[in-house]
C-alpha cells in the first residue's frame, strides 16, 4: 500500500492501575507518535523480541514465524491499516510463490511478528490523522519556567468562607512542637 507512514517502535509502556500496557509507536521522519493498548503477555512478547532474549522453547510469535519459513513465506511488512471503534486492525504481509499476501491479524500480534522479522511496521495515514499525538509544541525547549501570573481576586462570598480557615490557622500554636512536651534523657552513643 503506498503512502503508509513508517514508524518504529519507541516503548512499552505499563499503566500502574491496570495490567494494560501500551506500545508508543514513533513515526520515522516526525514527532509524532501512535499509542496501542496491548495486553502484557502481548507486550512481553514484543519485548523479548526486542531484547533479542533465545529462549528455550519457541513463543507463540516465533512459532509462526518458523511457520512461515517452513513454507518459504517471507514477512515483508507489517501494517496497521484501520481504527475502528477503538480497535486497531493489522496485516502480516507475506511474500510466498512470487505472490503478495495479507494475513489478518491482531495490531500487537502483527508488531510482536515484526520485531522479530526486522521488518518495517507501517501505518495507513488515516490511522495516523484520527490517533496520534504531537508533543505540545508550546513547551519551551530551553526549560525556562512558565512565566508566573498572580491569581485572580477572590469574590467577597469566597474571601468570607476561606476567612475561617485563616482564623483557625492563626490560633494554632505551631511556633514550638515540643513546648507541652516533657524533656526526654539525651540518646545514648
Amino acid at each position: 500500500m503506498t503512502g503508509m507512514i513508517e514508524v518504529v517502535i519507541d516503548s512499552i509502556r505499563v499503566h500502574l492501575m491496570a495490567p494494560q500496557r501500551v506500545v508508543v509507536l514513533r513515526q520515522v521522519d516526525a514527532e509524532r507518535y501512535l499509542t496501542i493498548w496491548v495486553g502484557p503477555y502481548e507486550a512481553e512478547a514484543i519485548t523479548v523480541a526486542l531484547q533479542e532474549v533465545e529462549m528455550v522453547r519457541p513463543l507463540t510469535h516465533d512459532l509462526l514465524k518458523n511457520v512461515f519459513k517452513a513454507f518459504n513465506a517471507r514477512v515483508m511488512r507489517v501494517e496497521i491499516v484501520k481504527l475502528q471503534d477503538e480497535i486497531y486492525y493489522g496485516n502480516i504481509v507475506l511474500e510466498a510463490g512470487g505472490r503478495e499476501m495479507h494475513i489478518d491479524a491482531r495490531s500487537s500480534d502483527a508488531i510482536a511478528i515484526a520485531a522479530r522479522s526486522h521488518v518495517p511496521i507501517l501505518v495507513n495515514p488515516s490511522v495516523m490523522d484520527i490517533a496520534a499525538i504531537e508533543p505540545d509544541r508550546d513547551i519551551p525547549e530551553t526549560g525556562v519556567p512558565a512565566k508566573k501570573t498572580s491569581a485572580p481576586p477572590l469574590s467577597e462570598d469566597a474571601s468570607d468562607r476561606l476567612s475561617v480557615f485563616k482564623d483557625f490557622i492563626e490560633k494554632l500554636d505551631i511556633d514550638d512542637p515540643n513546648k507541652d512536651k516533657p524533656d526526654s534523657p539525651p540518646a545514648q552513643t
